[in-house]
């Protein structure tokens, strides 16, 4: 009795198609390929009122935070590198004069 296992973004794509954009789930389960009472089950499983679903958008909104810290980290980084060469290279200039 194995069915055939879909990925997890596959099934929260089915389940935003019939939730965000107003589908049926008939037919989104026919375009699909998959049964109405799996699709039926996932929407309970990654529905905007599961648990789960809002896990995966505190992830994703965890990530975005953590992506512009990063962005921000990073142009601070190189700045000061391009101030270190530029202070090094007007340090060589005064030890010459």
């Amino acid at each position: 009795m194995s069915g055939k296992r879909y990925p997890e973004d596959f099934k929260i794509e089915a389940v935003r198609q019939v939730t965000d954009r107003g589908y049926k789930v008939s037919e989104v389960a026919d375009r699909l390929g998959v049964t109405v009472k799996s699709l039926h089950d996932w929407i309970k499983k990654y529905g905007s009122h599961s648990e789960q679903h809002q896990a995966l958008s505190d992830q994703q909104a965890e990530i975005r935070k953590l992506k512009a810290e990063l962005r921000r980290v990073t142009e601070e980084r190189d700045i000061l590198k391009e101030a270190a060469a530029y202070f090094a290279g007007e340090s060589k200039k005064s030890t010459r004069s």
